[in-house]
């Protein structure tokens, strides 16, 4: 799990404009962060190497910079996907302002309302294969 985290780290940064190098990451990655404590080059060379993993609020804040969603940068997989074979169904007044609101969010609150919105829609396809 952890080299395939460094694996999808490395992309997500080059995918973003960046090198895959510790020395970006730590400059880039502690920048996004004033007053938090700064992760060490160490740390971040760790990271790539797929020998350890950052926490959750780092992972976050990683998350926030490269536009990628946490469970993503993790897990690897996409957001469930949305079966074909049914038409989308019509949506409800309360349900579509909850969409525009959500919508309406900054970046990084809209990114953790997503966050807990897949790992709800995961759970319920778990429970239903079950």
């Amino acid at each position: 799990m952890k080299q395939q985290f460094a694996q999808r780290l490395r992309e997500a940064m080059e995918n973003a404009g960046y090198d895959a190098k510790s020395a970006v990451l730590q400059r880039e990655f502690n920048s996004r962060r004033p007053g938090a404590k700064p992760i060490t080059l160490h740390g971040v060379r760790r990271w790539l190497m797929g020998e350890t993993l950052p926490s959750y609020p780092k992972l976050q804040a990683l998350s926030d910079w490269l536009g990628v969603p946490v469970h993503e940068l993790m897990h690897g997989a996409k957001s469930p996907s949305i079966p074909t074979s049914k038409p989308p169904r019509p949506m409800a007044t309360d349900d579509r302002i909850a969409v525009e609101a959500f919508l309406n969010l900054p970046a990084a609150p809209r990114r953790i309302a997503r966050d807990v919105i897949l790992a709800i829609a995961r759970a319920n396809e778990a429970g239903r294969s079950s």
